[in-house]
Order: C-alpha cells, then structure tokens, then sequence
C-alpha cells in the first residue's frame, strides 16, 4: 500500500481512487466559504473524501455526509474517514447522485462539490479513472438538478470548474434557480491563462462577488495568498 498524503490534521489513503488529491480540491476545501456556520454538509462525488476532511476540519457541522458512486473510492473514503480525527461527524453513502436525491428527504446547509469536468472526446483505458474525470459520469444538468433538490433555502453550493466551463455552468444553474453570488478565478502564475474557477452558488440573486488568486510566482515559489489560503492543511506551507 502506498504511503498516505499527510495533512496537517489527516491523513488520507488514496491508492485505491482514481483520481488522486490535487490542487482544485485542496483550493475548494480551504476557500469555501464557512460564515453562515453550516450544521449540516454533502459532499458530491467524494473520492477520496479529502473535501469533507478539510471541511470537518474547518467547521463544526454536525453531520458531514459525502456521496461516492465508485466501489473502490467508497470503501477508501470511508477507511479515511474512520481513521480520521472527525469519525463521528462524517459518514459516506454508496449510491449514484440521482438515486440519492430521489431518496434522501433531508436537505443540507451546504453542498460542495469538485465534479468531473473532462469532456473533451478522448478516453483512456481506465475506465474508474475515466468515470472520475468524465463529465458524462455526473453531467453537469445532474450535478445542478440535484443540488436544486438537497439544498436548504438558505444553503450555499460551492464547487470548483475549468474555466472554460464556468459561463455554461452559470447559465444551466440559473434554470435551476440557483446564482452565483463569489467566484474566486485561479492562474497558476502571473502571466498564465485563468485555469480555474471555484464558485458559490445560492437561491439569492446578490452582486458576485469576483477576486483572483495566482498559486505561485514561479515553480515552487508560492505566493503570499496561496499561502494564507493552505498553510492550515498543507505540511510544508
């Protein structure tokens, strides 16, 4: 067994995911905005459970619940889960996104999610991998439709995107009734493209509220934001 990624706070098995802790999640997991001090979280497509960790973590919500349709990934998520310093707040259900909405009657004071966004043409030949990275796995009308469902009337929905996708998604969720209300854009240094955006989303229609986080000034040379955003998580920051 691989050695896990060690945390500040956990640490996380993650051998038997298909797609591996990186920067997007670890980026939703410290920015998502806490103020409203949720009781109870979803986290959406759950992997590893590295968001509901850093979320437990972060906050004192009472029920942290994660949702993970891959066999393997549920079994490692819940293994993380148990090992971890929050066992009783947090618990995983093994079941697809749709089949959840249509049978869970709680709602949730927030719902975060860093969904599968490759939906470019070419597959690999591993298709656990391919069902986390594929958009087809939880296209993103799904992802909307049921968070429309779960989230309580005052929730916030955060969730992180490609760039490129995040004026499709803006405009899917409005039909859904839901706006974006922060979006944080991320590069990964001064003069690269916009690579990222993590966004909120409520039933409110408010003025959005835009900012920009560049993560290093060059390899390995992290700006003071990246910093101030990890250092809680991270080992070495």
């Amino acid at each position: 067994m691989k050695k896990p990624f060690q945390f500040k706070e956990f640490s996380v098995n993650q051998d038997q995911c298909a797609m591996k802790i990186g920067t997007d999640g670890v980026l939703l997991g410290a920015w998502t905005p806490l103020e409203r001090n949720p009781y109870s979280v979803l986290d959406i497509g759950a992997g590893t459970g590295i968001l509901s960790l850093m979320l437990a973590q972060r906050c004192n919500a009472e029920l942290i619940d994660a949702l993970e349709i891959d066999e393997k990934a549920y079994e490692q998520c819940v293994d993380n889960f148990e090992q971890s310093p929050w066992g009783d707040r947090l618990f995983c259900y093994h079941a697809s996104l749709m089949e959840f909405a249509e049978e869970i009657e709680d709602k949730y004071d927030l719902i975060i999610s860093n969904p599968p966004f490759y939906s470019e043409d070419y597959k690999t030949k591993d298709s656990n991998r391919d069902l986390a990275r594929f958009q087809d796995a939880m296209p993103f009308e799904h992802l909307l439709q049921a968070v429309s469902v779960l989230l309580e009337e005052d929730g916030v929905f955060s969730v992180v995107l490609p760039y490129s996708e995040s004026e499709k998604f803006i405009a899917l969720a409005s039909q859904v009734g839901l706006f974006p209300n922060q979006i944080l854009q991320v590069r990964g240094n001064p003069t690269s493209e916009i690579k990222r955006s993590l966004m909120t989303f409520s039933f409110r229609k408010t003025e959005i509220s835009t900012s920009e986080l560049i993560i290093e000034t060059a390899r390995h040379e992290y700006t003071e934001d990246y910093i101030a955003l990890t250092k809680d998580f991270y080992l070495k920051m």
